[in-house]
C-alpha cells in the first residue's frame, strides 16, 4: 500500500512554499478550508456548529463567532492528538437534542462511516430548520486511515444518500477532473520512496512528482469539462422546513448531461 507522505516532509513543504503553491498542490485541502472559512462568516454569536468527524478540531481557529463543538469517536488515527474534542460520540447515533444545531460541517469523514445513510439522517435530525450541511466527500482517492476507510462516493452516489431526507442539495459540484486525479497520483508515487535507500530516488524525484508535474496537471484540468473523473465532491444542504417538499436530489442531474434518465425513475 502506498504509504501518505513523511509528515516532516510536508511540514517542510509548508513552510518554504508560497501560500499560492500550496493552494495549487493540494487543492482539496484548500477547498475543505475555504468552505469551513465561508460556513464562520455565516454564523452569529447565538448559533452553534457542529465539525462532525472534527479529527483534532482543527477548524475551531475559524470560528471567533459562534459555539464551534468538535465531534468524533477519536479512533480514526493513532497518531492524532483527539484532547480538543468537545463530544466523542457516533455519527450514526449523535447525543444531540433534535433541531439542536445551526451548521454541520462534515469534512472527508462520510467515507469512515459504517452506514453514511444513517449519519445524514442524522444530521438531518439534529439540524435545525433553515440549517446547513456543509459536506466533503472523496471519490477516486487512495485508502487512508486503514482500517476505518469503507466508501467511496460518485455524484449519483450523492443523491441517492439524500433522497428522500428533508435536506435540500443547494450544490453537488466535483472537486476537479481527470488531471486532478492524476496531479494527486504523482505525488502519491512518492510515497513508495520513504525507506532507507529509496530516500535518495525521493529526493531526486521530488521536485518533478511533487511539484512540477502536479502544476502542470492542475493548470490543465480546464480540459475536462465533464470531470467524470474527480477527486470528490463539494455539497451544500439545507434542511428544508415541515411540510415543505425536498426537491428532488435527482434535478441537478436532470437539467444537465449526466445521464439519460427520466425524473421520475432516477438512473436506470
Amino acid at each position: 500500500m502506498t504509504q501518505p507522505l513523511n509528515p516532516r516532509v510536508k511540514s517542510f513543504a509548508e513552510r518554504v512554499l508560497p501560500a499560492f503553491l500550496r493552494a495549487w498542490l493540494d487543492p482539496v485541502r484548500e477547498i475543505i478550508e475555504s468552505e469551513v472559512a465561508a460556513a464562520a462568516q455565516e454564523v452569529d454569536d447565538s448559533q452553534i456548529v457542529l465539525d462532525a468527524g472534527a479529527g483534532e478540531a482543527g477548524h475551531r481557529k475559524y470560528f471567533a463567532r459562534g459555539r464551534y463543538v468538535a465531534l468524533d469517536r477519536g479512533t480514526g488515527d493513532p497518531e492524532w492528538n483527539y484532547s480538543g474534542l468537545d463530544i466523542r460520540g457516533d455519527l450514526e447515533q449523535l447525543p444531540l437534542r433534535s433541531g439542536s444545531v445551526d451548521c454541520i460541517l462534515c469534512m472527508v469523514v462520510l467515507e469512515h462511516t459504517k452506514n453514511p445513510r444513517q449519519v445524514l439522517v442524522e444530521f438531518a435530525r439534529a439540524l435545525k430548520e433553515g440549517g446547513t450541511l456543509r459536506l466533503v466527500v472523496p471519490f477516486l482517492w487512495e485508502e487512508h486511515q486503514t482500517p476505518h476507510d469503507y466508501f467511496r462516493f460518485t455524484r449519483y452516489g450523492v443523491a441517492i444518500l439524500f433522497d428522500s431526507l428533508p435536506l435540500g442539495i443547494e450544490l453537488l459540484r466535483p472537486m476537479g477532473g481527470f488531471f486532478w486525479v492524476c496531479a494527486r497520483r504523482a505525488v502519491n508515487l512518492l510515497g513508495f520512496f520513504q525507506k532507507g535507500w529509496k530516500w535518495v530516488l525521493f529526493v531526486l524525484l521530488a521536485p518533478f512528482f511533487g511539484f512540477l508535474i502536479p502544476l502542470i496537471l492542475f493548470s490543465l484540468d480546464a480540459l475536462d469539462r465533464e470531470q467524470n473523473f474527480s477527486l470528490g465532491f463539494v455539497v451544500r444542504a439545507t434542511k428544508i422546513p415541515l411540510g415543505a417538499k425536498a426537491q428532488s436530489p435527482w434535478s441537478e442531474f436532470l437539467s444537465s448531461d449526466y445521464g439519460p434518465w427520466t425524473s421520475d425513475s432516477g438512473p436506470r
